[in-house]
């Protein structure tokens, strides 16, 4: 296994056991009672890592980058969505060219 994807099964496992903490104490736990502000700072953090991206700044693109992993983690659990319900839409699109999948979901 990757290191990335042991870092993000460890980061979803602490994710998922913020679920009922007190929010008083845990900004996951604000943002897991709050489905619509975790959306929000989930696509806060995507622009921002846009915007290193177009700016070809490295170090900002992997902290953005970490910080959007972050807030897209928690606003799948938010949603209820887990990481098997992502991983099973990806397996779907194996070996399917990207524009052959995107006309696909037009229909």
């Amino acid at each position: 296994m990757s290191r990335f994807a042991e870092v993000l099964g460890r980061l979803a496992a602490t994710i998922e056991a913020r679920k009922g903490a007190d929010a008083s104490t845990s900004y996951t736990a604000q943002l897991l009672a709050e489905p619509a502000r975790a959306a929000k700072k989930l696509g806060e953090e995507a622009v921002e890592t846009v915007i290193a991206a177009a700016q070809g700044d490295k170090a900002g693109v992997a902290s953005e980058s970490a910080d959007l992993i972050y807030h897209w983690l928690v606003a799948l659990a938010a949603c209820g969505v887990s990481l098997d319900e992502v991983a099973a839409k990806l397996e779907a699109r194996e070996g399917t060219s990207g524009l052959a999948e995107k006309a696909a979901r037009k229909t």
